[in-house]
């Protein structure tokens, strides 16, 4: 029975202590996990705390920006950042002092595009002790071109080093060729907005003010009204600030629009209609998006049309969109023609206004809300958008203020039709 006992305090003992044993592992395997998630979730937090800072570009502001993140990021004893011109940016961290022994090799990485360590132990230093035992400078490059430098200085081993600079560098450079990427992008956004101010019919102009002049003895009330009108419609056009403006802009420049060419047709060659729901009049849309639209319905669907016809111009709420036509009871046009001619338009010139704003809706909100048009000959054409209510990036810049004393110039008048 005691040998028993013994046997039994034995096993029992041994399982306790397997029991134990695992319970230690798991513990410390759950400890080894969460130290590296927390690590991870800790290095993806710098990440995206250094990206908005380096998609400014590469200026002194946006580097002291970025700089402490991508020191933090390495965990290294400084971080310098240099522009093409090996102009120091900024500079974040200790050893500063190390900078001058850097400068030959920063000007080299520049010259080559390739990658420059340096030891400790090959520079001359007073500073006991000093933090630094290794740098190196890694090129910062976009599209096979170098646009500057990172310089580390780590205290730690160098393989490292090496490995987490390039990879770094690497992060660095793909946020500033996005940067570049944007620039871009807004570059050809204001250039297709200067197309569209210049295809603005120099004919409407020419008719618009021929038309207030033949008023001005018969009618002055109604020329002073219409000159408001032009003037106002004007400003608004070749306003140069600003790629985004709401739908309540673009509809009131389109009511001037229209009511200098009713003017000039006459309302019964010119019948217009403007159907807008009150709630989508805030949705942002891009600058000049609809006049084009309105003024190809009034030049290529009604002007050539017997009799005239009438224009419509409709915008409901549709959810988390907005719908937006222009439909024309026109001469209309074959469809087979209208995607040849569309095709074609940037060498033609024919319907660039079309081309250039479906361009301009699938750019700003994606592949998915380009225009789609519904014409067929003798049955007019119908221009559908969508426009979302809420897209990010997407706000309308307010149009500059003009002093209007003793101009006599009114502000655009409410949509009423």
């Amino acid at each position: 029975m005691a040998e028993l006992l013994t046997e039994r305090t034995v096993l029992t003992t041994l399982a306790a202590l397997a029991v134990l044993g695992m319970f230690v592992l798991l513990c410390r395997a759950r400890r080894v996990s969460t130290s590296v998630e927390d690590a991870t979730l800790a290095a993806l937090h710098r990440v995206t705390s250094a990206a908005p800072h380096l998609r400014a570009g590469l200026t002194p502001a946006s580097a002291d920006k970025a700089a402490p993140h991508l020191r933090e990021l390495l965990a290294c004893v400084a971080v310098g950042i240099v522009d093409a011109d090996a102009t120091l940016l900024s500079w974040d961290g200790e050893a500063n002092h190390h900078y001058a022994d850097l400068r030959g090799k920063i000007e080299q990485v520049l010259r080559t595009g390739k990658r420059e360590f340096l030891d400790h132990g090959d520079v001359t230093c007073e500073h006991r002790p000093c933090p630094m035992r290794h740098a190196v400078v890694v090129p910062l490059e976009v599209e096979h071109e170098t646009r500057g430098a990172l310089a580390v200085i780590a205290g730690g081993d160098r393989k490292r080093l090496l490995r987490a600079a390039g990879e770094v560098a690497n992060h660095v450079s793909t946020q500033l060729e996005l940067a570049e990427l944007q620039e871009s992008k807004e570059r050809l956004a204001q250039a297709e907005v200067r197309a569209l101010r210049a295809q603005i019919s120099p004919h409407f102009i020419y008719n618009a003010l021929n038309t207030i002049g033949s008023l001005i003895r018969t009618d002055p009330e109604h020329a002073r009204d219409l000159l408001q009108e032009f003037a106002d419609f004007t400003r608004y056009s070749f306003r140069t600030s600003g790629l985004y403006t709401t739908l309540a802009d673009e509809i009131r420049n389109i009511d001037r629009y229209l009511t200098l060419e009713s003017a000039r047709f006459g309302p019964d060659r010119l019948r217009v209609q403007l159907k807008i729901a009150p709630e989508v009049l805030p949705v942002v849309v891009p600058f000049l998006a609809l006049q084009p639209l309105v003024e190809n319905a009034v030049r290529h669907g009604l002007a050539n049309k017997p009799g005239g016809g009438t224009v419509s111009v409709t915008a409901e709420d549709n959810g988390t969109e907005a719908l937006i036509s222009v439909d024309d009871d026109g001469i209309g046009m074959d469809p087979d023609r209208l995607d040849a001619e569309l095709s074609d338009a940037h060498m033609t010139g024919a319907h660039v206004g079309l081309g250039n704003i479906n361009n301009r809706m699938r750019a700003t909100f994606g592949n998915d809300y380009g225009l789609v048009v519904e014409t067929e000959q003798d049955a007019g054409m119908k221009v559908i958008m969508r426009v979302p209510k809420f897209a990010p990036g997407v706000r309308p810049v307010p149009p500059p203020a003009f002093d209007e004393t003793g101009v006599g110039l009114a502000a655009g008048p409410a949509v009423s039709r």
